[in-house]
């Protein structure tokens, strides 16, 4: 039992950790299109 909790507190972290990454590639993605746009007048 302890090691079912163990790897559902690694799994959280886990998907804490890659939401994290998405969101900042999000971010680099539209501020990349963004200057796309400006620049493209």
């Amino acid at each position: 039992m302890r090691y079912i909790e163990n790897g559902a507190k690694g799994l959280s972290l886990l998907i804490d950790l890659n939401s994290d990454r998405l969101i900042y590639l999000g971010a680099l993605a539209a501020a990349l299109m963004m200057g796309a746009y400006i620049g493209s007048f």
